[in-house]
């Protein structure tokens, strides 16, 4: 049976974050470590790579990322997961990686927990005006991606937009004077 498709959209700052991932299930199986091996690049889901997009620049892990569409590969290792957002937001599984595309890498710690996560799952959490958390879960483990607005970018956009409305009133006053 394939994996079935999943969608989330979550509400972020001033726009939103999207992921679209394959939902493949332990069904009784040892999965990291095994089916998913440490040290090999993984496309975070099943069948096409998990995909990101973010509407708004945002930092991830602590670094800076454009808007637009990424596709999500991780390198799990027992302890520590390598998490990397790739300009190949259409890759077909992690066959065409290519490390040269990568937009950003980072590393997070592995959580182990006491339940089972049958299938996987990306979910939000811990949200604020200004930062999130993605979280991963399948079988007995857990990862929290920190996502948080890039308060440079906004800033910079807010100043381009007021010079517009200065521009706009000289405009405007000028007009009034003839």
């Amino acid at each position: 049976m394939a994996s079935p498709r999943q969608v989330i959209t979550q509400q972020f700052s001033v726009s939103q974050i999207t992921v679209d991932y394959g939902r493949p299930s332990v069904r009784g199986r040892k999965i990291f470590g095994e089916l998913v091996p440490y040290g090999k690049v993984w496309r975070a889901g099943a069948n096409q790579a998990t995909s990101i997009s973010f509407l708004q620049p945002v930092k991830v892990g602590g670094k800076s990322v454009k808007k637009g569409d990424y596709a999500i590969f991780i390198t799990p290792e027992q302890h520590q997961w390598k998490i990397v957002l790739n300009y190949d937001a259409d890759a077909w599984g992690a066959y065409s990686y290519d490390p040269n595309e990568n937009a950003i890498e980072f590393t997070v710690p592995v959580i182990q927990t006491k339940d089972l996560q049958e299938s996987l799952e990306f979910s939000f959490e811990s949200l604020s005006n200004e930062k999130l958390n993605l979280i991963i879960r399948w079988e007995y483990t857990k990862v929290e991606i920190p996502i948080e607005i890039d308060k440079k970018e906004i800033i910079d956009k807010i100043i381009e937009q007021l010079k517009e409305v200065k521009q706009f009133e000289r405009d405007l006053e000028g007009k009034e004077q003839k």
